[in-house]
């Protein structure tokens, strides 16, 4: 478990590269579509692979690591587009994007949770893995459909060598000003902040192995509780839009961490 789980976590790592490599190498002529496509194409072969062929721990690690760079990059693109169409908006019509975005994915939650225990229990893993290679084609199919100007110049394909000048000004500027960005203490002092929150440990492996091996809980039941949450998820995401938007960030914080802080003694009580 400690394997699998190191493997998908890698990609969310480096995230700021992918967004160094989109912006600085147009793949076939475009920043965002081209690399829209080509991560579905990678999930879907991924989870193809899981489907097929994969039949020890490592393999099932690597295919992992392959899928979650595909999520990785594509969450990169997709968090690009949400900010260019943010920039110089208010407060609150930045929170709806973002609301949005969040919302549309805990609705995703909602529609595949249930069903994914239900099918593991009738037709097994192997089918599911194959069902779930379909889902990254939806992505690069929704990628055609991106409203974007098409780099001129660029256009016949990325042929454009890491060890080109202009890349290499272009990932120096980028640096420099993310550099000068982190160095605000209004971006600083928050993103201490999340780390902190991350680097937290997590008992989540312990809850599984728990929940599973001792509690006994099928998939199908595993499938109602993923259900449960997102559909929290979702009211959190209507909540923030509804009342929330507008209300200091510091008082939402506080309200989290306490929040946060119950419900794990809370867990924990319930364990003992």
């Amino acid at each position: 478990t400690a394997v699998v789980t190191g493997f998908s976590a890698l990609p969310w790592l480096v995230k700021p590269l992918y967004g160094f490599i989109s912006d600085s190498i147009p793949l076939f002529g475009y920043r965002r579509r081209s690399y829209l496509v080509l991560s579905g194409l990678l999930g879907a072969l991924s989870w193809s692979l899981m489907a097929t062929f994969v039949d020890s721990k490592y393999g099932a690690a690597c295919c992992i690591l392959l899928g979650s760079f595909s999520v990785a990059f594509s969450d990169v693109v997709v968090d690009s587009m949400v900010v260019e169409r943010a920039r110089g908006e208010s407060q609150s019509v930045s929170g709806s994007l973002q609301s949005l975005c969040w919302g549309s994915s805990a609705l995703g939650g909602i529609v595949s949770s249930y069903f994914s225990g239900s099918l593991v229990d009738a037709y097994g893993v192997r089918f599911v893995f194959g069902v779930t290679a379909l889902l990254p084609l939806i992505t690069s199919a929704v990628a055609v459909l991106v409203k974007e100007q098409r780099v001129i110049g660029q256009a016949r394909g990325p042929n454009v060598p890491l060890g080109n000048s202009s890349f290499l000004k272009s990932s120096k500027e980028n640096i420099i000003q993310l550099w000068n960005a982190v160095r605000q203490p209004n971006v600083f002092l928050p993103t201490v902040f999340i780390f902190l929150w991350q680097a937290t440990p997590q008992s989540d492996s312990a809850m599984f192995f728990f929940t599973t091996n001792k509690l006994g809980f099928t998939p199908e039941f595993l499938g109602r509780v993923k259900l449960v949450t997102s559909v929290a998820s979702l009211a959190g995401v209507g909540l923030y839009n509804g009342f929330l938007k507008n209300v200091p960030l510091r008082k939402i914080f506080l309200a989290t961490t306490v929040t946060g802080s119950v419900l794990g003694m809370t867990q924990v009580c319930v364990l003992i």
